[in-house]
């Protein structure tokens, strides 16, 4: 049972800092999946890594889907419409975000990544009509005026894949409302699979039709050590989810700037700059803002 299943009273304190911990370790997973693929980009084309990592991580997920039984599920027609959209989200975020990462410094990427949680509660005050009102209205707003002080549009510090970067915002958005409507009985493990089976085939299919270059044993170990991680992040963020509330762990995810900032300093000897650490501080601010009082709504109404 997920934890949006749980009575928020059933859920410890200890459950949530076993939830934050799972949190935190799932963001260090994905950082390090980030910074591994990253480390390819002079060697590999985009789509030979994606599609290379991709075949090594869904041999990787499928069997653990297939140890846990998950493969069994056979989904309706509604989850299937929305599986197929979550991974038309996964596919499209995934290409439009390594297009950045390999083009621009990990921290400036993954701070941009950050205002998925604000975009994905607009969206659905929008789509779904969940209630939002005028603060966290406000903090969107604050929190996209912090995007747009890391992308400086106009400015000489501007680059054109900070755009690739808010379009995988846009597509993972798709990817995250799509989940939302999945039904209880559909399990993590085989959406996960399905997802990475649809990405891996579509990078294999822009591969074959781009440029295939030889594999070296240095590339290749980067590549099985970002499916690694991939596997971990997924992982534990699911079991984030499972364990913790979701408005006291969610906040755990910005511990992913700090990862992806370090790594970028130490592998890639990029060091954001001011207007950057500006733009992510915004950006967090808002966004812990958001899970603040959406906590706050939630227990009002539980009351």
């Amino acid at each position: 049972m997920t934890s949006e299943g749980r009575s928020a009273l059933s859920i410890s304190a200890a459950d949530n800092a076993r939830g934050a911990l799972f949190m935190c370790l799932s963001m260090i997973g994905f950082a390090f999946n980030d910074a591994l693929i990253k480390s390819v980009s002079g060697d590999l084309p985009l789509f030979q890594a994606i599609a290379v990592r991709g075949l090594l991580a869904t041999t990787l997920i499928g069997f653990y889907a297939w140890r846990v039984g998950a493969l069994r599920f056979r989904p309706g027609a509604r989850d299937a419409r929305l599986i197929g959209l979550r991974a038309v989200g996964e596919i499209g975020g995934g290409l439009c975000f390594l297009t950045a990462l390999f083009n621009m410094p990990i921290a400036n990427a993954s701070a941009i990544l950050q205002s998925l949680p604000l975009a994905v509660t607009l969206a659905a005050a929008v789509f779904f009509g969940e209630p939002v009102g005028w603060r966290r209205y406000l903090a969107i707003a604050a929190g996209f005026a912090g995007v747009l002080i890391i992308v400086r549009p106009g400015s000489d510090g501007f680059t054109i894949y900070s755009l690739w970067a808010l379009a995988a915002v846009g597509f993972v958005v798709v990817r995250d409302l799509a989940t939302r409507r999945l039904s209880a009985e559909a399990p993590g493990p085989a959406i996960v699979f399905a997802t990475s089976l649809a990405m891996t085939l579509t990078a294999g299919a822009l591969t074959a039709a781009t440029e295939w270059r030889p594999l070296e044993p240095g590339s290749l170990a980067s590549l099985a050590g970002s499916a690694v991680f991939l596997l971990v992040g997924y992982y534990y963020s699911v079991n984030s989810m499972r364990t913790g509330e979701i408005g006291f762990v969610q906040p755990f995810r910005y511990t992913l700037l700090i990862w992806a900032t370090l790594l970028g300093i130490l592998m890639f000897g990029e060091w954001p700059d001011f207007w950057t650490m500006v733009g992510g501080a915004v950006v967090v601010a808002t966004g812990l803002f958001t899970f603040y009082r959406e906590r706050r709504v939630k227990r009002a109404l539980n009351a």
